[in-house]
């Protein structure tokens, strides 16, 4: 290649770099004029407001009448909330009423309340919205939406509520029945809407889920109006088997509790590796149960002792040989 080549080569290349730094500074030049006609327009703007006040008086009078709009409908949603509070209590007063007419059980009346007295707090809530423009439908969907996340976050309280439903509706127990489940025992106090509570005989309170119970067995003591009482005794091989039976047998028939309607047994029940065990059968109202047990069993003691009847206890011999 000849000088001459070389030299336009050059000059070519810096030509096209010369061109394209005048299209940028162009540019750069056109955006700082855009933005200074833009601050140019807020500057005369900002003028005309300073030189004509009643501009700004415009703006705030058309903002006025917003806010005592909003204003007002803040206060009519307070009184309608205030009344509606009202209204809901006097509606709960008088579906307690109801039930209590209608001789319901304790503890559907005590489960039935507080849902109804939710729900209408629930269409409290709704009506108000709707004075705010907000459209009960599109809440409804975002309640609906946040429903399943908050199901899923909540399936223990969930079941506990199903389970208080089954157990309103299938009845294993009531309130003031006698049960035992969950390793703990007591009388129902409360069926509320997630847990039951269980007051103990020593004044303690037991709250255990609703879900448990009703997916578990449970024994109620009470449900019955009747329950027998079984004792067994035992007594030494050399006493009479015959004076024992008649002594149980005579206690039992003096015992004030027996319901004399009801079969009385007295019988051999096991013959055992130190004594012959004795049982007692007879039947009491289910109140009077332990009563009645505790009556006996005593009484049992005190009438073996008088007529030389021993019973058996755990003895151990030892013998120390030299």
């Amino acid at each position: 290649m000849q000088v001459s080549e070389v030299y336009a080569a050059v000059f070519a290349a810096a030509g096209d770099g010369v061109k394209n730094a005048a299209d940028s500074a162009v540019n750069e030049i056109a955006n700082a004029t855009e933005t200074m006609e833009t601050f140019a327009a807020a500057k005369e703007n900002l003028q005309e407001m300073a030189e004509n006040p009643g501009l700004i008086r415009s703006w705030l009078e058309g903002l006025v009448p917003d806010l005592l709009n909003f204003a007002f409908q803040v206060v009519i949603a307070m009184l309608i909330y205030a009344v509606g509070s009202r209204v809901i209590r006097l509606i709960v007063k008088m579906v307690w009423r109801s039930m209590e007419r209608s001789n319901a059980d304790e503890g559907v009346k005590q489960f039935v309340t507080p849902v109804v007295k939710y729900s209408l707090y629930v269409i409290l809530v709704f009506f108000i919205m709707g004075l705010f423009g907000i459209a009960t439908t599109s809440a409804v969907a975002v309640l609906g939406s946040a429903g399943v996340a908050v199901g899923l976050a909540l399936q223990g309280s969930l079941s506990n509520f199903a389970g208080g439903v089954l157990i309103l509706v299938l009845k294993p127990f009531k309130v003031g029945d006698y049960i035992i489940a969950e390793g703990c025992e007591g009388s129902v106090a409360e069926i509320s809407i997630f847990y039951t509570k269980l007051l103990t005989g020593d004044n303690r309170m037991i709250v255990i889920p609703n879900g448990n119970l009703s997916n578990s067995s449970l024994t109620n003591a009470t449900s019955m109006d009747k329950r027998r009482v079984d004792i067994t005794v035992g007594i030494a091989y050399e006493a009479d088997i015959r004076t024992a039976k008649d002594i149980l047998m005579k206690l039992a028939a003096e015992e004030p509790a027996r319901l004399t309607e009801e079969e009385t047994l007295v019988f051999v029940n096991e013959l055992g590796a130190s004594s012959v065990e004795l049982g007692l059968r007879v039947w009491v109202a289910a109140e009077e149960y332990w009563t009645a047990k505790w009556r006996l069993t005593e009484n049992i003691k005190y009438a073996f002792d008088e007529h030389g009847i021993s019973i058996p206890y755990q003895q151990i011999d030892v013998q120390i040989r030299q």
